[in-house]
């Protein structure tokens, strides 16, 4: 198949085999991921796109409950029937419904137009330094992620600090480091963290005003390492009359749930 365009966001490619995989940038900490026709969600709400005019979810996956993180709203708007919700402990119980992985726990999931899977590890994301472990606690469950897809290993770093389990995430592809703080790194501590994983390729995101130029110069002695800088900033979308998908109402589940209009439209495993 050819390369799909379904996003009006820069987008990268990939070939990992056996087909093309599609990253765009929705914007901060939401992304998109197209495997041909397979469609992807990370963290997607409703400020970064609108969801109205995006295809529909295959697979979609929250790190944690924040609501820079989790749109019920969102995830409303792009399911449907057989939609997998992949989600942290916290996520899944302020919105009510989706599959629970834990850190170290694995899922696969079908992808048919390939004949083959993608691989999904739960990893640790929480804060280590002091006076900032009040926003991503050690022990209350946030995730990052770890794909396999076809050859390629993406780590999806979640809202972190550069904490000792990176060290024992194994090879890495592509990694997506947060770089804004106080919520997550300082490019210095960016750099650290990718100097450990050694990926291929790092994209910095949830990057809002931090100064991408530092940590380039930071990693200018790493000759292996690719460092992508795409347009993650926080910026409200402009929406016109009738699109829908805008936060406000409610980060959860609760009135769809109540109406019956959402529980049928996303697979539940727990």
């Amino acid at each position: 198949m050819e390369a799909k365009k379904s996003f009006d966001k820069e987008s990268d490619y990939f070939n990992p085999g056996p087909g093309t995989l599609t990253i765009s940038f929705l914007g901060h900490g939401s992304l998109a991921m197209e495997l041909d026709d397979f469609v992807v969600y990370v963290d997607a709400v409703s400020d970064y796109g609108i969801y109205t005019r995006y295809p529909k979810a295959d697979l979609i996956l929250v790190t944690h409950e924040h609501a820079d993180h989790l749109d019920g709203g969102v995830i409303k708007t792009v399911s449907k029937p057989g939609t997998r919700l992949v989600l942290s402990p916290p996520a899944r119980n302020k919105l009510g419904t989706g599959e629970v992985l834990r850190h170290g726990e694995t899922l696969k999931i079908p992808v048919p137009s390939w004949k083959s899977e993608i691989e999904i590890k739960a990893v640790p994301a929480y804060n280590i330094s002091e006076g900032r472990t009040h926003f991503h606690p050690e022990g209350r469950g946030d995730n990052g992620y770890l794909l396999g897809i076809g050859s390629l290993r993406i780590y999806l770093a979640g809202d972190t600090e550069d904490i000792p389990e990176m060290s024992d995430l194994g090879p890495v592809d592509i990694a997506f480091l947060p770089m804004n703080q106080p919520y997550t790194m300082l490019p210095e501590q960016v750099a650290s963290a990718a100097r450990r994983i050694k990926p291929s390729i790092l994209y910095p995101y949830h990057y809002g005003n931090s100064d991408t130029a530092r940590l380039l110069k930071l990693l200018e002695d790493e000759k292996d390492m690719e460092i992508r800088i795409r347009k993650m900033q926080r910026s409200r979308e402009k929406r016109r009359p009738g699109d829908s998908g805008r936060r406000g109402a409610s980060d959860t589940l609760e009135s769809s749930e109540r109406s019956g209009d959402f529980r049928g439209h996303v697979d539940r495993f727990c």
